[in-house]
């Protein structure tokens, strides 16, 4: 980006031990972070859409010979979908704590190298055994990406924007469902001795290897490593994720007390939960999607583009909730209960699928679309809400374990001897998501009382944009409500931190910190 003599940085001196510090104007601040937005979210995006595309394709090579050709009876077929999420489970802790030690850039790049080889050798299975294998060893290797992207974005980005760029890249989800339908359509057309489910994995395992040369290359490992900004421009960069993020991200340590203290903090157990039973409905429906439109009288083709609909929606409704839950910082939670609405009402309507027609029982089955959002709210709260590297990546591991067990859960709620009614499973989605709704709801109050309980105790009313006391225990939040956080990073330019402001401290030892409900 060229900077004119009206739209300049200029750096002042910092205190001693300090770093320079930019001064910038509020036009420049928007661009700086455009500049951010167009390197970043697009990798962030498609490497997530891949992530969905890999795992999901299951559903659709089911109803194209997998379960034939691989000899699967009874509930083979739950196993296979629930043990990706062993292999998920297995490795979620150990990487979370890599993602925070090592360039997560580069290792995120030969973990989707491995990623990319699994897909494809996926084709080669003619067995249960073999199915297994490979889906616990892709569940070992997708579960880097979504604790290594939310920590790419609260690097990157404040308080106030994280759940709107958590909501884009959280997209990707259901745009590669979306894409993944269309792919299965035309690959099932082919007939050959290869067979179309081989064919869907061979083609988006080689897609998958080759993403993995685009983040080497493109996507930077940090602040400080990226060379599309200028060296003023990255010190402006990681300040203003320092004033009004969850404080700064490189060259940490694991720190135990910031473990112990994200254990025995109670919003940490609402979020567990939370996550459990929020995902305890999708681990079925992801995986049994195509079988169950089937059974509402369509073919194996059409199924794949029925789902198009529903990916759309799903979108539609991750990325508006994101930007609502950016733009308004005590909207998180009640958005979450009323995305999980529309599921509720879906699961009764396939309950009832007996005494109405199909065509009820479908749009039933395009409301649960919409529940697929309150994971992505969840982890916007995790990122904005806890501070401190060691406890943030902490929670980050625990949600993904949380999300790991309903996921396993899920699929074996779909009883084989009940298809294709599956009554067992759609009662449980029905109770699940009725859980989250109170749930959340309760999140909020406890959050409010804290707030409130550090507001009288600090004696200031605090700040859920600003990263806390920064500048001379000064709680700084220069944002509108409801402006994206824009003129928050904008007082990057405008403070003259301290040594102090740069201290990995978690948000329990922040002075003027507060949540967002």
């Amino acid at each position: 980006m060229a900077i004119t003599e009206h739209d300049q940085i200029t750096t002042t001196g910092g205190h001693e031990g300090t770093p320079a510090q930019p001064t910038i104007d509020h036009a420049t601040a928007q661009r700086i972070v455009r500049k951010i937005d167009r390197r970043i979210m697009p990798i962030l995006f498609c490497t997530y859409l891949f992530n969905f595309m890999d795992k999901t394709i299951l559903s659709s090579a089911s109803v194209f010979g997998l379960k034939s050709d691989n000899h699967l009876v009874g509930q083979n077929y739950s196993w296979v979908s629930s043990v990706f999420y062993f292999g998920y489970f297995f490795w979620t802790y150990p990487t979370t704590l890599l993602v925070a030690r090592l360039p997560v850039a580069k290792y995120m790049t030969g973990n989707t190298l491995f990623w990319g080889a699994v897909v494809a050798l996926t084709a080669a299975c003619s067995s249960y055994g073999g199915l297994i294998t490979v889906r616990f060893l892709l569940g070992m290797a997708e579960a880097t990406i979504s604790p290594a992207l939310m920590f790419i974005t609260s690097t990157w980005y404040t308080r106030d924007e994280i759940p709107t760029r958590t909501g884009i890249w959280f997209a990707g989800n259901s745009v590669g469902g979306l894409v993944a339908s269309l792919l299965a359509y035309g690959i099932g057309h082919i007939k050959d001795h290869v067979h179309p489910w081989r064919w869907m994995y061979i083609v988006l395992g080689i897609c998958t290897f080759v993403w993995a040369f685009v983040v080497f290359f493109y996507l930077p490992d940090g602040i400080s490593s990226a060379r599309f900004l200028t060296e003023e421009e990255r010190t402006w960069a990681a300040d203003r994720v320092v004033i009004s993020g969850t404080g700064k991200t490189e060259q940490t340590r694991w720190r135990w007390d910031q473990m112990q203290e994200c254990l025995v903090d109670p919003k940490t157990w609402f979020l567990f939960i939370l996550a459990l039973v929020c995902q305890i409905p999708n681990g079925g429906t992801q995986n049994f999607a195509n079988l169950v439109i089937k059974s509402f009288g369509f073919s194996s083709l059409q199924s794949t583009l029925i789902n198009i609909p529903y990916s759309l929606i799903a979108a539609a409704s991750i990325s508006g909730s994101g930007y609502l839950a950016g733009r308004f910082r005590n909207m998180n939670c009640i958005l979450a209960s009323l995305v999980v609405l529309p599921p509720v009402v879906g699961s009764a309507l396939i309950v009832s699928r007996a005494s109405i027609p199909h065509g009820a029982s479908l749009f039933g089955y395009f409301l649960l679309s919409t529940g697929s959002s309150a994971l992505p709210l969840l982890l916007a709260l995790v990122q904005t809400n806890f501070r401190g590297v060691t406890k943030k990546m902490t929670m980050t591991a625990l949600i993904f374990i949380a999300y790991c067990a309903g996921n396993i859960a899920g699929p074996q709620l779909f009883k084989e001897f009940e298809a294709p009614h599956y009554w067992t499973a759609f009662r449980a989605i029905m109770i699940c998501y009725a859980l989250v709704v109170v749930l959340a709801l309760a999140l909020r109050v406890y959050l409010q009382f804290v707030n409130s309980k550090r507001a009288r105790e600090e004696g200031i009313v605090g700040s859920s944009g600003a990263a806390g006391a920064v500048g001379a225990a000064k709680v700084v939040d220069d944002a509108r409500r409801g402006d994206g956080g824009e003129a928050a990073a904008a007082a990057a330019g405008a403070i003259q931190l301290t040594p102090e402001d740069y201290d990995d401290v978690t948000d329990w030892n922040t002075f003027g910190f507060r949540y967002r409900l």
